[in-house]
C-alpha cells in the first residue's frame, strides 16, 4: 500500500480521486496505538480556580473517552478509530499552568511539553492533527477525506464545548494552507475574549454534549419539515461560505432535494425523484440510507480542486455536519453521519456539468429506528 501519512500539496488531489473511485480497500492491516506517543509522565488535569477556563470540562465534552476500548467519543469518527490528535497551548486564565501540552483522551490526561511560546494569548489553543495510520489501517486508500472530516467535527466538539460552558467565544481556523496542523481552535477564558454574538445559536448543555450519539443503522421514518428546516439552517450557518452547498435527500410522498428557502426557515425542493437508493451505493454500498427518513448532504469540492480548497471543505463540512448533528438529536431525531462516498458527482447526476458537484459529507436523519418499529 502507498504511504498515506504524508500530505504534499499534489499528493492529497491524487488522494481524493482516488477515494471517490469504486475502487475497494484492501485488507485491514493494524491501526498501531490508539493514542499518540506524548514524551513524558501524565498529569492529571487540575480543577479550575474561579475565573478560570476549566480545561478538565472542556476537554471530557469535546474529545475525551468514557469507555475503557476509546471507542466511545463525544466526537464521531469514521470506522470509531479516532485519528485526530490534540496538541494544547495554554496562557493565563486557565486550570494547568502555562505551557505546551500533549493530550491523552483514553486517560484524560495531558504530558508536558515545554513552555508556552512567546506571545500565547489567554485561554487555551488547541491544535488538531492526524495520526492517519488509524483510519488507513481499515479505509486504506479512502483515508484522506475522512481524516479531514474527523478533524472538522473534532473541532466542533471544542467549539460546543467552550460555548457550554460559557467561556470566551472560540475561533476556529482552518484555511487548508497548512497540512500539520489541519485545524486550530482558540478558547478564551470566561473573562478573556469577545462574547458568543446575540444573533447565534443557542449554546448546547454540558448534558446534551456528553449524551450525542451516533445512531445505528437502519434510521428511519421522515423528520418533521420544522425540524429538517432547523438542521439545513444549522448546517448552512456552519459550513457558511460559497464552497459548499447544502440540500437533504428526502422521501414520499414528494420524494427528491429540498433545500433552504431564501428566509432562511422554508424548504422549498429544487429537484424531484427518488434520491435515496442512489446515494446508499454511492456511500460504500450502505444499504440502509435508502431507506433513511432524510439524509442532508454537502456538496462541492469539484475535481480540479487544489489541495487547499479540498482541506477546506471537508473540514469545514465536518464542522457543520457535527453542529447540525447535535442540532437533530435536539429535536428528538435519530442521526448519523455518512462520510465515505464513491462515485458521488451529484451535480452531473442532476444534468449539470460533471465534476463540479460531489458529495463531501452528508447526516443519515430518522424519527425512529428500524428496532424500534419492529415493537410497534
Amino acid at each position: 500500500m502507498e504511504d498515506l501519512r504524508e500530505d504534499p500539496p499534489t499528493g492529497l488531489v491524487a488522494a481524493l480521486t482516488r477515494a471517490r473511485s469504486p475502487e475497494r480497500p484492501g485488507p485491514d492491516t493494524s491501526p498501531g496505538p490508539a493514542v499518540r506517543p506524548w514524551p513524558g509522565p501524565p498529569r492529571p488535569i487540575p480543577v479550575a480556580g474561579a475565573g478560570d477556563l476549566d480545561l478538565r470540562a472542556l476537554l471530557r465534552l469535546s474529545l475525551a473517552a468514557s469507555d475503557a476500548s476509546g471507542r466511545l467519543r463525544p466526537a464521531p469518527s469514521a470506522g470509531a478509530l479516532h485519528p485526530v490528535d490534540a496538541e494544547l497551548t495554554v496562557g493565563a486564565g486557565c486550570s494547568l499552568p502555562p505551557g505546551r501540552y500533549g493530550y491523552d483522551p483514553l486517560r484524560h490526561r495531558v504530558h508536558h511539553l515545554g513552555p508556552p511560546v512567546d506571545g500565547t494569548p489567554p485561554g487555551v489553543t488547541a491544535a488538531l492533527s492526524v495520526t492517519a495510520r488509524r483510519t488507513v489501517s481499515h479505509y486504506g486508500h479512502r483515508s484522506w477525506p475522512l481524516l479531514l472530516l474527523d478533524t472538522g467535527h473534532a473541532a466542533a466538539a471544542l467549539f460546543l464545548a467552550a460555548r457550554a460552558l460559557n467561556a470566551g467565544e472560540p475561533d476556529t481556523r482552518w484555511d487548508g494552507g497548512t497540512e500539520n496542523p489541519l485545524a486550530v481552535v482558540h478558547i478564551p477564558p470566561p473573562d478573556g475574549g469577545p462574547r458568543r454574538p446575540a444573533q447565534s445559536e443557542a449554546a448546547f448543555a454540558p448534558a446534551e454534549l456528553l449524551a450525542r450519539r451516533s445512531t445505528p443503522p437502519p434510521l428511519q421514518g421522515p423528520p418533521p419539515h420544522d425540524s429538517l428546516g432547523a438542521v439545513l439552517a444549522t448546517a448552512e450557518q456552519a459550513g457558511g461560505g460559497d464552497q459548499l452547498r447544502w440540500s437533504a435527500a428526502v422521501g414520499p410522498p414528494r420524494p427528491g432535494l429540498v433545500e433552504l428557502a431564501p428566509d432562511g426557515t422554508t424548504l422549498r425542493h429544487h429537484a424531484s425523484g427518488e434520491a435515496r437508493p442512489t446515494l446508499a451505493a454511492w456511500a460504500a454500498g450502505q444499504a440502509w440510507l435508502a431507506d433513511a427518513g432524510a439524509v442532508l448532504l454537502a456538496r462541492g469540492c469539484p475535481a480540479d480542486a487544489d489541495a487547499a480548497h479540498i482541506r477546506r471543505t471537508h473540514l469545514r463540512a465536518g464542522f457543520a455536519v457535527h453542529l447540525a448533528h447535535v442540532t437533530a438529536l435536539r429535536h428528538g431525531l435519530a442521526a448519523r453521519p455518512v462520510g465515505s462516498w464513491q462515485q458521488a458527482d451529484l451535480g452531473a447526476a442532476l444534468g449539470a456539468a460533471p465534476g463540479r458537484d460531489w458529495v463531501v459529507h452528508a447526516l443519515a436523519l430518522g424519527t425512529r429506528h428500524a428496532d424500534e418499529e419492529n415493537r410497534t
